[in-house]
């Protein structure tokens, strides 16, 4: 994938993931302000957000201005409209709503700025309150004033009419008494005001409690919808990321896998690469997904819920709740940490038991071990479940913990909350959105502790991920690896090799020399551990010497390129494999181009063509898993067919006519020589029958060559192949 690519796939989805969550965590954090507006303002207040009147009387507006001795800000932030002043239409438009409009002049607020309306509150406050107490006859201030007054006329009136000394002394009185109260008190008699003006100037204040309520309870649904939407494309975005990484991590891994030699492939174990092929590369899919959706998000929500409440004074219960779930997740880390890390590597010691007993089945039954096998599997089994189980225990006492926790939390909130509403310093709204905003907070909190906790398994299971990719491979590509030549087709030559496997003791082949040409077969015999296979294994490369030089067509196998190389062989295992699909399909494994009439060719030549014709689809028959719904001997005929099929310059068959009975084995080799006349045949046997014709024989003992020729120079000059040949054959047979 190029760099640019993974920019694209990566990168440019990750930013829209963290800055879609941001946009998420604000929707989130603003509905509680909403609900807090609505309880607050809505339902107790009226509909009232604040105790800045946009309306005045006459009468109210010129008492605030003497109250504050024609302070200018007022003076410029309200407008007098008089009815007789005004158009038709705009009179209409005020008289719905303000009725007052049409009997009294009244001032109107202008169209200020959030800064604006802010100081003209802080300014009317005080004068607003004191001219409604005083309009009220209110009875704190009539024994403050002690005045006695005629029934048709209010305080106010009175104090409108008297002297500046006498009106500035009452005033400076009662602005002392109100100063001893709080300032969400004074908020809250400023708002009373408000409403009591408002109800002067005929506004139905139903209606605009009503209003009030729906508008706000709009903006909160669209936020919530909004936040809803966010969700849906983060959540999309999030798979998509995921299922890209787990493409792209399986597709590094068997790549890499595939460049592995067998001695690579023998360190790691099968059981270990498909675990951390499938299951490690899952932990890390789902911890990236765990990682966007709440290391990313919970932050933003911890910090913006925090900033919402800074000012309240309940602050204390939330750095109480932080505290005890700081000491819950501490407990959780020292115990979980350790059994997390233990787990994949159990998991891998299950899937090596699954595997062997699976595949070993026949064995298995053969042998009748299958209650050894069930205890072997109860073993790891056992081990696996308790691990897990020990580690689910401490998530189900979490969570009960954690939820204990915010009950606790929501009852102190909620304890010294009403003894606050009852003080006056709080209100019911902001109650309930503190609630809701400290729950944000520890649930922040909550969420990157449970990340944390999944963190190590995925930390082991990202660490085995790169064990595989960082693994340096024996076999590998030439920087300038040299191009065969085109005069040399076939022709393979071992130079003095010897090999030792990585933990062996001693060396499995000693001394190897021999050359092998285009249009000749080369035999390999010996006993059982001799070197055969191990020796014909280093020709495409799937080990290298230790020592010494092997060149194919001129040319040193380490110097040419891999894929090259292989190319020029066609390669027959001890075991044939097949792959899921059709006949055709395995036939076409190393030939994609083959034609029918190709495939034809190689199945007559491998002796495969009389049970393929008896299926009902021919070539297009199912292959079933690793070939289980054929023979052992048609599933070796079609792996030699498939050899067959490429064509190759040089034929490698490593003991693949055992399988095959006496009479399909000349048939085969009989075809096989007569079909690759001109190219190198090499073939590891353990009947002499097989090789009898064979140009040269090589015979191998202990990885040593003991005797290399024909079969009949091979019965006078070595021991070894006589005593082997003996043990098959009758003399005369010889």
């Amino acid at each position: 994938m190029k760099k640019q690519n993974i920019v694209f796939a990566f990168i440019i989805p990750i930013i829209a993931v963290i800055i879609l969550l941001a946009a998420q965590a604000f929707c989130d954090l603003e509905l509680p302000s909403y609900t807090s507006d609505i309880i607050n303002n809505g339902i107790q207040q009226g509909g009232i957000e604040s105790g800045l009147p946009e309306v005045l009387t006459t009468t109210e507006y010129n008492a605030i201005l003497r109250i504050l001795e024609e302070d200018p800000a007022i003076l410029a932030s309200y407008d007098l409209y008089i009815a007789d002043n005004l158009s038709k239409d705009e009179l209409t438009k005020l008289e719905e709503k303000y009725p007052l409009i049409k009997d009294e002049d009244l001032y109107l607020l202008k169209d200020l700025s959030e800064e604006e309306r802010k100081i003209v509150s802080k300014h009317i406050q005080m004068p607003l309150i004191i001219t409604m107490m005083l309009e009220s006859n209110n009875e704190s201030l009539k024994s403050l004033i002690q005045v006695e007054l005629p029934e048709d006329e209010t305080m106010l009136d009175f104090v409108m009419v008297l002297d500046d000394t006498t009106f500035t002394m009452i005033i400076d009185s009662i602005n002392q008494a109100l100063k001893t109260l709080d300032s969400s008190i004074l908020e809250q008699y400023a708002i009373s005001s408000t409403n009591t003006i408002y109800n002067q100037v005929g506004i139905d204040m139903n209606d605009y409690q009503i209003n009030y309520i729906i508008k706000k309870g709009t903006i909160m649904l669209s936020i919530a919808a909004i936040g809803m939407i966010i969700a849906i494309i983060v959540g999309f975005l999030i798979a998509k990321l995921a299922a890209k990484i787990g493409y792209v991590l399986r597709s590094k891994v068997v790549r890499k896998i595939m460049s592995f030699s067998s001695s690579e492939f023998k360190e790691f174990g099968a059981s270990s690469l498909i675990t951390r092929s499938t299951n490690d590369i899952e932990q890390i899919k789902m911890f990236f997904i765990m990682l966007l959706r709440i290391v990313v998000f919970a932050p933003i929500m911890g910090i913006g819920a925090f900033i919402k409440v800074s000012d309240n004074p309940l602050n204390w219960i939330i750095g109480l709740g932080l505290i005890l779930i700081f000491v819950l997740i501490g407990l959780l880390f020292g115990f979980a940490m350790p059994k997390f890390k233990r787990m994949q590597k159990l998991i891998d010691k299950m899937n090596l038991v699954s595997r062997e007993i699976i595949t070993g089945m026949p064995v298995i039954r053969t042998f009748g071990t299958e209650k050894y096998e069930e205890e072997r599997f109860d073993k790891a089994n056992i081990k696996l479940t308790k691990t897990n189980l020990f580690v689910n225990r401490l998530m189900g006492i979490m969570m009960p913990s954690m939820m204990l926790v915010m009950n606790i939390i929501s009852i102190l909130i909620i304890w010294y909350g009403a003894k606050e509403i009852d003080f006056g310093t709080l209100q019911v709204g902001t109650l309930l959105a503190f609630i809701s905003y400290t729950m944000q907070i520890i649930m922040s909190f909550l969420m990157i502790s449970l990340v944390s906790i999944m963190m190590p398994r995925a930390l082991v299971s990202l660490k085995r991920i790169k064990e595989i990719l960082k693994k340096e491979v024996s076999i590998t590509e030439p920087t300038n690896p040299v191009p065969f030549k085109d005069n040399l087709k076939g022709v393979i030559e071992f130079k003095n090799v010897s090999f030792k496997y990585p933990d062996a003791d001693e060396a499995m082949l000693k001394n190897i020399s021999f050359k092998a040409t285009p249009g000749t077969t080369t035999a390999f015999i010996g006993s059982t551990g001799s070197g055969k296979s191990t020796l014909i294994n280093l020709i495409p490369r799937f080990f290298d010497a230790t020592n010494g030089e092997i060149y194919v067509d001129g040319i040193n196998i380490k110097d040419a390129s891999v894929i090259e190389l292989r190319n020029k062989i066609g390669y027959v295992p001890q075991k044939g494999m097949l792959f899921s699909g059709t006949i055709a399909s395995n036939l076409k494994l190393g030939n994609d181009c083959l034609t029918e009439k190709e495939m034809i060719e190689a199945a007559k030549v491998s002796q495969a063509m009389e049970f393929i014709d008896s299926k009902k689809d021919k070539f297009n028959s199912e292959i079933s898993q690793g070939g289980s719904n054929v023979s052992g001997g048609q599933k070796q005929r079609l792996s030699i067919a498939r050899a067959i099929a490429k064509n190759p310059e040089i034929y490698i068959f490593d003991d693949s006519f055992s399988a095959l009975d006496f009479k399909t084995d000349a048939a085969l080799r009989k075809a096989l020589f007569k079909h690759a006349k001109d190219a190198t045949i090499l073939i590891v046997a353990q009947r002499i029958s097989t090789i009898m014709n064979a140009d040269n024989i090589i015979v191998l003992n202990e990885g040593e060559i003991v005797g290399s020729g024909t079969h009949k120079e091979l019965l006078k000059t070595c021991d070894i192949y006589k005593e082997i040949a003996l043990s098959q054959l009758k003399e005369e047979e010889l």
